[in-house]
């Protein structure tokens, strides 16, 4: 089916990230995984392109656009780019409206015409641990002293933690308060107390630095509080859709264009004597791969444009589509035979890059929770 949701104006700007991407990233990603880094040069080169912050307002820096369907489009051709090692995602979609509708004249002042050129690279920093989906087990501390908070704890699994200059911290204000006492600090790269571990060792995405922080009594100064203290729990809850819903965008890209390029290797590689698509299970295979997707890609378009998607709706698209993902990677893999489990071939990459999905951003299980909650059970 013809995709309704873009205009000429989308297609225009899908050219120049598909150019981009063309350009500085595919022909560095190899040297960059075996690096377990991006170069900080990329995410410069991508800020001149434009392709940051886009949606910021102009005398910050940015374009002024504020248009999901842009953001999808840039997430749609990274992922067919399998662009894994560059974050933009995470910087645009999900770290972009925190800075945005969270700061004050003076922070937005402080951070955003860098976070547009690429000179401010950013992280939030949730999972520890002890705790991952369940955000109201963190145990980080940050308690008020004159005007600066003493922040005390551990992060983990950060994507960009090694390279951000600037990690929106969840940490709890008031322990007694539950939910109502955690809030959001921004610490800045060079802060004293500040210290990232290992570049963590992945099964795939290699090329994104995914890291240990540790806050040992860091004066985070109370400037750099996000919104409200005590709201950084609601704050939370009112982004994760968004960030929800970019997954599931990649997600869908990700696996058509997998299953683009399985469709031409089952035309073209031989069996017996005729190409291996031509065989009845292996037809069958394809043509259910290929309903999924079409009935995968109906629906997140939908999400795209729906002007008040709800948190239940973001996690039928992210459970959804990151299983459908792996599901149709791994019936590709097969369908390569040996060849698919060579990392040569695109099929092995996606294969091990695109298994996280299921797990960022909250698990498959948790979606399901959210979405069984709000039937009433």
């Amino acid at each position: 089916m013809k995709r309704q949701i873009y205009t000429a104006e989308h297609e225009t700007f899908r050219e120049l990230a598909r150019t981009f991407l063309a350009k500085e990233v595919v022909p560095n990603h190899e040297k960059w995984e075996a690096a377990g880094i991006v170069d900080r040069e990329v995410w410069l080169a991508a800020g001149r392109a434009g392709l940051l912050g886009f949606f910021v307002d102009e005398k910050y820096g940015g374009s002024g656009v504020d248009d999901l369907r842009y953001h999808a489009v840039f997430t749609e051709e990274a992922a067919r780019a399998g662009a894994s090692g560059p974050a933009f995602g995470l910087h645009n979609d999900i770290i972009g409206p925190y800075l945005t509708d969270l700061t004050n004249e003076e922070q937005k002042q402080r951070w955003l015409p860098g976070f547009c050129t690429g000179e401010i690279i950013t992280a939030i920093a949730m999972t520890e641990p002890g705790a991952g989906s369940d955000l109201q087990g963190i145990r980080t501390t940050a308690v008020r002293d004159g005007d600066d908070y003493v922040l005390n704890g551990q992060k983990t699994f950060i994507s960009n933690g090694i390279l951000a200059d600037l990690v929106i911290v969840v940490a709890r204000t008031d322990p007694s308060a539950g939910y109502k006492g955690i809030s959001l600090l921004v610490v800045e790269r060079g802060m004293p107390g500040f210290e990232r571990g290992r570049n963590l060792a992945k099964i795939g995405q290699k090329a994104q630095d995914t890291a240990e922080l540790f806050f040992a009594d860091v004066r985070v100064p109370a400037a750099n509080l996000l919104g409200e203290e005590g709201q950084g729990f609601l704050y939370l809850m009112r982004n994760l859709p968004a960030e929800r819903l970019s997954i599931a965008i990649a997600a869908m890209a990700a696996a058509e264009v997998v299953f683009e390029q399985t469709l031409q290797y089952c035309k073209t590689r031989e069996a017996f004597g005729r190409p291996i698509g031509s065989f009845q299970h292996n037809r069958f295979v394809l043509a259910e791969m290929a309903t999924e997707l079409e009935l995968g890609r109906v629906f997140v378009d939908r999400c795209i444009v729906e002007p008040d998607l709800t948190a239940e709706t973001a996690a039928m698209a992210k459970w959804w589509c990151t299983e459908l993902q792996k599901r149709v990677v791994d019936r590709c893999l097969q369908l390569h035979g040996g060849y698919g489990y060579m990392t040569e071939y695109p099929v092995a990459r996606a294969y091990v890059d695109s298994r996280i999905a299921t797990i960022y951003g909250g698990t498959t299980e948790i979606m399901k929770e959210v979405i069984g909650r709000s039937l009433g059970v």
